[in-house]
């Protein structure tokens, strides 16, 4: 199966939607993508929402913390969203939910992340 990506911008925030697989096989296509959506573009804070991603390995963990320290680096922040079980797991057992917050949905995400509207 292959990956698929939307990106939004809303206030400053990057929506980043994946279905599919993000694995050895995506991960430098989606690292370039998010990589060049945030220097172009006035990204202060990412939203990754994972309702639709299937499937996702180390290379996919990679990605994900790379990016995040990207964005705190520039002052920034990262959150997740709609995680599904199989995904929310590996989040889990990676540790990455000690430093990247999960959130139940989009909005709340952004909430959490106290963009004013």
């Amino acid at each position: 199966m292959n990956l698929q990506m939307s990106m939004e911008h809303q206030r400053q925030v990057l929506f980043v939607r994946f279905s599919g697989e993000l694995d050895h096989h995506t991960a430098d296509h989606v690292r370039m993508k998010l990589d060049e959506a945030i220097n172009m573009k006035q990204t202060e804070h990412i939203v990754l929402s994972l309702k639709d991603l299937q499937f996702m390995d180390s290379s996919g963990i990679g990605v994900i913390l790379g990016r995040y320290k990207l964005i705190k680096s520039k002052g920034g922040k990262m959150a997740v969203c709609d995680v599904n079980p199989p995904v929310y797991r590996l989040f889990e057992m990676s540790g990455l939910f000690k430093i990247i917050p999960i959130y139940k949905n989009e909005d709340e995400a952004l909430s959490g992340l106290e963009v004013v509207s």
